[in-house]
């Protein structure tokens, strides 16, 4: 909750204040360039030292930078200083990869069973915090005029608290570590369950653990192909967010372009916001109930009906509507089947790396898809990138239906 309320200042106004300090529309997608960078390289850091540290440090460090960031940008903004302010939003863009890795820390100790529903938990906490945030942006302007700041800086004040509580919550509460839990466990022995019990019971420390156990024999694990679980997951992931970002920034202009004024074109990224977040719960039951394959090809069906329905859109306000509405709910089962997809698919040694690395694929193929959006409306229309979204959501539902099943697994 308190990482979505940090993701509001970036997304609200962060193109707005370099509009205002650089003096022309044609910066104003810069802001957008600096946080997609930022997000790329901290996702692979932050999978990278969670693999070998555990979560606490890697999410803890990913938003305390992503709040020294935010309040990187309010100084550059208070002093005026165009260089620091995209300085800043690169650090401030740690926060946005990290929120997003946080929903497989949720993961590392549920059933198999019961992962999607637990990476669902996660985003839609992160919807309460998106959605407090934006209507906090009047009042913090407030309090930044109060102090001599630029109104435009306030929410990254809101942003840089939110993020460094989030961090500091990880840090101090996240015990024991998820992760470096899971892998205890995976190898066996009852020596670290002692010490799991103990810090979970509110020591804080982990005690010397009582002698081990001989640990009850298991059935071997099924044979897996770890690589084509991970390819399979990290390309439903990718062209999700491809189409979902491509066709989500363009709407906005289209719908002006028809005359639509700023409160509608507010009414329908809003529904499509909750559209893509507000489902999670039911989405992760469905995932783990009927199987990631099947709510994968749902996730290409709906964005191959989103496409559709954009192209046909025009001036309707009300197919508009219902465009992002599905454009929104495939973006949503897409990305909680690939993240269980990628858990299923990975030993808890590998994990957090493999998780790091395909986030850093999410990220780039978000701010591809937001950069050739524009390319495509220019020179073809917004209904032809309407049809180009849907046509790469088809070809996304063989890939994924021919996808092998195994026995015990799963990933089906």
């Amino acid at each position: 909750m308190l990482g979505g309320a940090g993701l509001a200042a970036g997304v609200t106004v962060g193109a707005l204040l370099a509009q205002r300090m650089l003096g022309g529309d044609q910066f104003a997608g810069l802001p957008a360039a600096a946080l997609t960078l930022g997000s790329a390289l901290t996702a692979f850091l932050v999978g990278r030292v969670s693999q070998r540290f555990g979560r606490r440090p890697g999410l803890g460090g990913g938003f305390l930078a992503g709040g020294l960031g935010a309040i990187g940008v309010v100084v550059a903004a208070a002093i005026d200083s165009p260089a620091l302010l995209f300085i800043a939003l690169f650090v401030y863009g740690a926060g946005t990869a990290t929120n997003l890795q946080a929903r497989y820390a949720g993961t590392d100790l549920a059933l198999p069973a019961r992962r999607a529903t637990a990476a669902s938990i996660a985003l839609v906490s992160t919807t309460v915090g998106a959605v407090l945030g934006p209507n906090l942006v009047t009042p913090m302007g407030k309090v930044a005029a109060a102090w001599g700041i630029p109104e435009l800086a306030g929410p990254f004040i809101l942003a840089a608290a939110a993020y460094l509580a989030a961090g500091t919550a990880l840090i101090v509460l996240l015990r024991p570590d998820p992760l470096l839990l899971s892998e205890r466990l995976a190898r066996g022995g009852s020596a670290v369950v002692d010490a799991a019990v103990v810090d979970a019971a509110g020591a804080g420390q982990e005690t010397a653990p009582r002698p081990p156990t001989p640990p009850a024999p298991v059935p071997p694990p099924a044979r897996r192909r770890p690589a084509r679980g991970v390819v399979i997951g990290a390309s439903v992931m990718v062209v999700a967010q491809i189409v979902m970002t491509a066709i989500m920034t363009m709407t906005p202009v289209h719908m002006q372009l028809h005359h639509a004024g700023l409160d509608a074109v507010g009414l329908v990224i809003g529904i499509h916001i909750a559209a893509m977040y507000l489902p999670s719960l039911v989405t992760g039951i469905l995932v783990d109930r009927i199987g990631r394959t099947a709510m994968a090809v749902a996730c290409g069906a709906a964005l191959l009906l989103a496409g559709v329905t954009a192209a046909m859109s025009g001036d309707s306000l009300a197919v508009s509507v219902v465009a992002l509405i599905l454009l929104g709910l495939g973006w949503n089962f897409g990305i909680i089947a690939g993240t269980a997809m990628i858990i299923d698919a990975t030993s808890p040694d590998v994990r957090a790396r493999t998780q790091g690395s395909v986030d850093v694929l999410i990220s780039l193929a978000g701010a591809g898809g937001s950069a050739m959006s524009g390319v495509v409306m220019a020179a073809a229309g917004y209904d032809l990138l309407g049809l180009g979204g849907a046509a790469l959501a088809l070809l996304l539902i063989p890939v994924v239906a021919i996808r092998p099943r195994r026995a015990g697994s799963l990933a089906g």
